[in-house]
C-alpha cells in the first residue's frame, strides 16, 4: 500500500531522491557504536539517525507534477521485487568532508535495483543527473575549518560489523536542502513494500 504523508501548500518544486532505509534496530546498533564520536566531535554536522538511508537515484529539484508521476511507477516496481539483505559495516569518508558507513550483502542486486529505478524515472520523462552508485549511509559532514574529525571518526568505525537486516520498502524522499539556514531534514513522500519472492541471506565478502 502506498504510505503517503500528505502536506498542505506543497511547494512548486521538491528536492527528491529514491532510497532504501535500514530498520530501527540496525540504525540503533550503529548509533551506539558512534556514541563516543558524538561526544568527542560535537562540531560535526551529524545527520539524524531517522534520516539515514541508501540513495538509489538522486533526482534533484523536481516539479510537484513530476513527483506525482513517480508514485504508481515506483509502487509497481516495488511490488515485483524482493526485499534485499544487507549489513552495515565499517566507515569511511569522501574528501575528509563527508563521513559514511559502508554496506555489504546484496550489493549486486542493489546495483541492479538502482538501474531499474533510474530507467523507470527516465521512462516517466523526468530528467536528472546520473551519479555512480557508491552504496553508503551518510552520517555527518565536517565544517570547513575542521579537516581532521571526519577521518578520525571513520577510523574508529574500522571494526564495526552490524547485524544483517532487510530493506523492506522502497522510499521516495524529499529534503529541505537549500530552503533555510537550519540542518537538512528528510521526509518520506511515499513508500512501498517489496512484495516479490523472498531474498536470500546476507553474504559477507
Amino acid at each position: 500500500m502506498d504510505a503517503v504523508h500528505p502536506e498542505n501548500d506543497r511547494p512548486a518544486t521538491t528536492r527528491v531522491f529514491v532510497a532504501l532505509a535500514p530498520p530501527d534496530p540496525a540504525k540503533d546498533e550503529l548509533a551506539r557504536a558512534l556514541g563516543p564520536a558524538y561526544a568527542a566531535y560535537p562540531r560535526l554536522r551529524w545527520n539524524r539517525v531517522e534520516d539515514w538511508h541508501l540513495t538509489l537515484a538522486f533526482l534533484g529539484e523536481q516539479p510537484a507534477a513530476a513527483v506525482d508521476l513517480l508514485r504508481p511507477a515506483l509502487a509497481g516496481l516495488a511490488a515485483a521485487r524482493a526485499p534485499l539483505s544487507f549489513a552495515l559495516t565499517g566507515g569511511g569518508h569522501f574528501d575528509e568532508r563527508v563521513l559514511w558507513s559502508g554496506v555489504e550483502g546484496d550489493t549486486d542486486a542493489l546495483q541492479g535495483l538502482a538501474g531499474e529505478v533510474r530507467a523507470l524515472v527516465k521512462g516517466c520523462g523526468i530528467a536528472f543527473e546520473e551519479r555512480r552508485l557508491r552504496p553508503h549511509l551518510t552520517l555527518a559532514r565536517a565544517r570547513r575549518d575542521d579537516p581532521a574529525s571526519v577521518a578520525a571518526v571513520a577510523a574508529s568505525l574500522d571494526g564495526f560489523a552490524g547485524r544483517p537486516w532487510q530493506a523492506a520498502r522502497l522510499h521516495l524522499v524529499a529534503s529541505n536542502f537549500g530552503r533555510g539556514p537550519g540542518p537538512i531534514r528528510y521526509r518520506d513522500v511515499a513508500s512501498w513494500p517489496f512484495t516479490g519472492p523472498a531474498a536470500g541471506p546476507v553474504s559477507r565478502s
